[in-house]
């Protein structure tokens, strides 16, 4: 049975009553336009309301890290898999087939590499570019209590500026840097800055302790963020806390390219997040689609 104090903060945060919304199936969209709107629904599933990103934009702070060696071999075969995928201009020109019906995420922001000050960003794509790629969203780090947070929050809200006026949403991704370690708190004031200043939706990290009242607290989607590699049906498990929590989907990246049957992991997130699978189920249907493959 909870607690006192645990029956005290689900009241304070109403996290039995999801958040509603008339309309458009994405909460905190209604006042959207209609380009805006289009958008959203190519990256998140208007069937479900949530999404699979596929996120392969760590090269451009960490170079070739393991399974982004050869993105035309490793991470191709699974975009057929994903809703949208999440990369830099780079990959999406040299190459990812312009053939292809998946809606794209471009990373906007950069400026460092691992070897520097990670929170130290600017804006490195103009918008014409990302209006020239036909992209459905920009991506951009903001990093709360960062050394350089409130240069990210800039770079945040004037991409929202920005994209507003061409009718691109912009996703702003709650960045941690080289510190895993927070908590709920810290994400409740991480998101909704990011949401309170007019982000379309936010890519947060999932924690055991809280997670609800941080979906329950952000007046716009949060996506899951994969985060460090770890083992598949741990993943699947974390993916499917997280959607049952509030989450309107997962940005997978290492934990699913970096797996052992990569092909077979996407799918099996698929299940969880669109299906509502159990993580062990998904992890049966994992080992099945891998020892096929």
């Amino acid at each position: 049975m909870p607690d006192v104090d645990e029956i005290k903060e689900a009241k304070k945060f109403h996290i039995d009553t999801p958040q509603k919304t008339d309309g458009f199936f994405l909460k905190g969209s209604n006042s959207l336009d209609w380009g805006m709107k289009n958008r959203l629904a190519r990256i998140f599933n208007p069937d479900s309301g949530r999404t699979v990103m596929l996120a392969i934009d760590h090269g451009y702070f960490q170079g070739p890290t393991t399974g982004l060696e050869r993105v035309d071999i490793n991470i191709l075969p699974l975009v057929p898999h994903a809703d949208t995928l999440m990369l830099t201009r780079g990959i999406l020109r040299t190459i990812v087939p312009p053939s292809t019906s998946r809606s794209i995420v471009l990373r906007v922001s950069g400026g460092t590499s691992i070897l520097k000050e990670l929170s130290n960003e600017e804006i490195a794509v103009d918008i014409e570019e990302s209006i020239r790629l036909n992209v459905c969203a920009m991506a951009v780090q903001v990093f709360i209590g960062g050394e350089y947070e409130r240069q990210s929050i800039i770079n945040m809200t004037r991409m929202v500026d920005l994209g507003t006026r061409y009718g691109i949403p912009t996703l702003a991704v709650t960045a941690v840097g080289k510190d895993m370690a927070r908590d709920a708190q810290y994400f409740r004031l991480a998101t909704r800055i990011c949401a309170e200043l007019g982000a379309h939706y936010v890519k947060s990290y999932y924690i055991e302790d809280g997670f609800e009242t941080v979906t329950a607290s952000c007046p716009v989607p949060i996506v899951m963020a994969g985060g460090k590699k770890i083992p598949e049906l741990d993943a699947l498990t974390m993916a499917y806390n997280a959607v049952q929590k509030g989450a309107a989907g997962v940005d997978m990246g290492r934990n699913i390219f970096q797996s052992d049957a990569p092909v077979a992991m996407i799918q099996a997130v698929r299940a969880v997040v669109h299906d509502n699978e159990t993580p062990q189920k998904a992890f049966d249907l994992y080992n099945t689609l891998k020892h096929q493959g």
